[in-house]
This record gives structure tokens, C-alpha cells and sequence, in this order.
């Protein structure tokens, strides 16, 4: 039991860690999002709408994660320095 234990808290520290190491370009893929399918602005708008939020299920992750896609997107929108090919992964 100890060692389940042990090894519970090892995972959880190491997502703690990770989530800045966190592969965003995956999380996008598993919610169908492709950075360069909008504009910065447009990305801007989904993360202000609850409604849009919930319609891509960015609510449902955790607001770190939330904040570092938001950050992705945008940074690799079609009008930005580098984006990536709408559809694209």
C-alpha cells in the first residue's frame, strides 16, 4: 500500500513538472483543434466565450493548461510568425 501510495504522489509531481514541458500541439490534436485554423484574434474570442470554450471542450481542462493552449494557439495562428497548416498537426 505504501508503495502505491509512493508511486501516486511520483506521478503527480512529475505532471506538476511537466505541464510547462507539456506537449501542446497533442493536446490540441485530442480536442480536434488546429492552431492554424484561425486567426490570433478568433483564438482570442474562443478563450473569452464560456459558450465557445465548452463547444471545443477547452473547459474541460485544467486552467494551466488552458492558459499554455490559449498561448499555443495564438502563437501558431495562420496570421502569426509560426503558423501551422490549417488541418495540420
Amino acid at each position: 500500500m505504501k508503495n502505491i501510495i509512493s508511486y501516486l504522489v511520483l506521478i503527480s509531481v512529475l505532471f506538476v513538472i511537466n505541464v510547462n514541458a507539456l506537449d501542446l500541439e497533442l493536446v490540441a490534436k485530442d480536442l480536434n483543434l488546429s492552431a492554424g485554423s484561425k486567426a490570433a484574434v478568433q483564438w482570442k474570442r474562443v478563450f473569452k466565450s464560456e459558450r465557445k470554450m465548452k463547444r471545443y471542450k477547452i473547459d474541460t481542462l485544467d486552467d494551466a493548461i488552458k492558459i499554455s493552449l490559449e498561448e499555443y494557439l495564438i502563437n501558431h495562428a495562420i496570421d502569426s510568425d509560426k503558423p501551422t497548416v490549417a488541418g495540420g498537426f
